[in-house]
C-alpha cells in the first residue's frame, strides 16, 4: 500500500513538474527556432545574448532550491510560519538579483556580448536584444522565486498553468515582433526579447490574481519583505548559500562553454544554441523527477521517517535510470532527426548539429542519475555542499578547462570538443554514488 502511495505521490508530483519546466524549454525553442527561420546571424546572437538571462534563471533556482531545502522538511512538520519566513528572505534577494541583472544588461550590453563572442556582427544584433529584455529579469526573478516555493509544499499547478500561458503569449508575440505581422515592424533579435519581456509580465499578473483568489499557504505581503529572523537566516544561508554556488557555478560553466563555441565560429554557436535546447528537451521528465524527489523526501525527513527515506530515495534512482534511457532514445530517434530536416544552416553547422546530437544522446543517461542525485536526494537531505564540490571539479576542472585545452591549444574539431565539454556528467557520477551509498546526505535541519 505504501508504495502505490509513493507513486501516486511522485507521478502528481512530476507530471506537473515536467510539464512545467518542458514548457520553459518551450520558451526558449520558441525564439531558437523563429531566429532560425530569420538566420544564422539572429540566431547565434539571441542565444549568445540569452546566456545572460540564463544565468539569472541558474541564480535564482538555485537560491529558491536553496530556500526549498529548508521549506520542504518545514512542510513535512506543517510549519507554515517558518515557511512564509523563508518567502520574504528569498523575494529581498531575487528583487536585488534581478535589479542587478537589468542593470547590467541597459548600461553594459556590448561588454556582456565581448564575454560570448567576438564577431561584431553577432554583438551588433544581441545588443538590441539585452536592451529589451533587460525589463524582463526582475520579473523573472520574482515570479520564478514565488512559484519554485510554492512548489516545495506541493502546490505546483499553479507554476504549470502560469508558465503554459506564459508560453503561449511568447510564442504570439514572437511572431509577430519578429517577423512584423499584423503591420507591426519586423524587429529581429529585438522582437524575440519584447515577447518575452510580455510574458513575464503576463507571469506577474497570474500570480498576483492566484495569491490574493486562491492560495491557501504562502502569500506575498510586503510586510515579508520586512521580517527578520537570524536563527532561520543563517539556516538559509548554511543550506542555501552552496546551492546557489552550485547552480551559479554550473550556469557560469555552460556560459564559459557557449563562450568557447562562440569563438569556435557562428556555425559552432547555431549548432551548440540547438543542441543546448535539445539536452533541455530531453531532460524535462528526469529534472521533474529530480524535483519531486526534493519534495517528497525532504518531506518525508522532515516527518522523522529516515528509513523510509532511505527506500524512497533508491526508487528514485532507479527511475532516473530508466529515464535516462528513455531520453537518449527521444534524442536519437526523434528529436536529431526533426532539427537536421527544419532547421536552416549552413552546411557546416548542419554538419556540426548532426555530430553533437548523436554525442549528446548517449551523455542524457548520465546527465539523468547526476540530477537525481545532486538537485534531488542530497538537497532533500541538506547535503548540498557536496553538490557544489561535484559541479567545480567536474564541470570547471573538466569540461571548462580540457574543453579549453581542446578547442584552443590542440585545435580539435568542434564534435571532438563537444565530446570533452559533455564528459563531466560521466566524471562525477562515480562519486556522486559514493555519497548516496555511504548515507551521510540524509539530514534533518529543522528547528524546534
Amino acid at each position: 500500500m505504501e508504495k502505490r502511495q509513493f507513486y501516486k505521490m511522485v507521478f502528481a508530483l512530476v507530471l506537473p513538474i515536467a510539464l512545467q519546466n518542458l514548457i520553459n524549454v518551450g520558451v526558449t525553442a520558441a525564439d531558437v527556432i523563429m531566429l532560425g527561420m530569420v538566420g544564422e546571424t539572429a540566431l547565434s546572437a539571441g542565444s549568445l545574448a540569452n546566456q545572460v538571462s540564463f544565468i539569472l534563471n541558474l541564480l535564482m533556482f538555485g537560491m529558491s532550491s536553496g530556500a526549498a531545502v529548508l521549506t520542504a522538511q518545514y512542510w513535512g512538520k506543517k510549519d507554515t510560519a517558518t515557511i512564509e519566513k523563508v518567502l520574504g528572505i528569498s523575494m529581498r534577494l531575487a528583487i536585488v538579483a534581478g535589479l542587478v541583472f537589468m542593470a547590467a544588461a541597459l548600461l553594459i550590453p556590448r561588454q556582456l556580448m565581448l564575454i560570448f563572442t567576438q564577431e561584431e556582427e553577432i554583438i551588433a544584433a544581441g545588443i538590441p536584444y539585452l536592451r529589451v529584455v533587460a525589463f524582463s529579469y526582475l520579473l523573472m526573478a520574482v515570479n520564478m522565486t514565488y512559484l519554485n516555493l510554492m512548489r516545495s509544499v506541493e502546490r505546483v499547478l499553479i507554476g504549470m498553468i502560469t508558465y503554459a500561458v506564459s508560453l503561449g503569449v511568447n510564442v504570439v508575440l514572437n511572431a509577430i515582433f519578429i517577423f512584423g505581422l499584423f503591420g507591426c515592424p519586423a524587429m529581429g533579435t529585438a522582437g524575440a526579447a519584447l515577447g518575452t519581456t510580455l510574458a513575464r509580465v503576463t507571469e506577474f499578473i497570474i500570480i498576483l490574481i492566484y495569491n490574493k483568489k486562491f492560495n491557501d499557504i504562502l502569500n506575498i505581503r510586503l510586510n515579508l519583505l520586512a521580517v527578520k529572523d537570524r536563527q532561520l537566516t543563517r539556516d538559509f544561508i548554511r543550506y542555501a548559500s552552496p546551492v546557489i554556488m552550485n547552480e551559479l557555478a554550473w550556469g557560469c560553466g555552460m556560459a564559459m562553454l557557449s563562450a568557447m563555441m562562440g569563438h569556435l565560429g557562428s556555425a559552432a554557436v547555431a549548432a551548440h544554441s540547438v543542441t543546448q535546447t535539445s539536452r533541455q528537451l530531453a531532460m524535462v521528465v528526469s529534472m521533474g523527477l529530480a524535483g519531486a524527489a526534493a519534495i517528497v523526501l525532504g518531506k518525508t525527513i522532515g516527518e522523522g521517517n529516515e528509513k523510509l527515506a532511505r527506500i524512497q530515495a533508491g526508487r528514485f534512482v532507479k527511475m532516473a535510470a530508466i529515464l535516462g534511457v528513455a531520453g537518449s532514445l527521444f534524442i536519437l530517434a526523434i528529436v536529431r532527426p526533426a532539427v537536421l530536416h527544419f532547421m536552416v544552416m549552413t552546411p557546416q553547422a548542419s554538419r556540426y548539429l548532426g555530430y553533437m546530437m548523436f554525442i549528446l544522446a548517449y551523455f542524457c543517461f548520465f546527465q539523468s542519475l547526476g540530477t537525481i542525485f545532486i538537485v534531488g536526494i542530497f538537497r532533500a537531505g541538506g547535503d548540498t555542499r557536496v553538490g557544489l564540490a561535484l559541479d567545480l571539479t567536474g564541470l570547471w576542472g573538466c569540461a571548462v578547462f580540457l574543453g579549453s585545452i581542446a578547442a584552443f591549444l590542440l585545435k580539435w574539431p568542434v564534435p571532438a570538443v563537444y565530446v570533452v565539454i559533455s564528459f563531466d556528467e560521466i566524471v562525477k557520477l562515480p562519486f556522486s554514488v559514493k555519497r548516496y551509498l555511504s548515507g551521510k546526505w540524509l539530514k534533518n535541519i529543522t528547528r524546534g
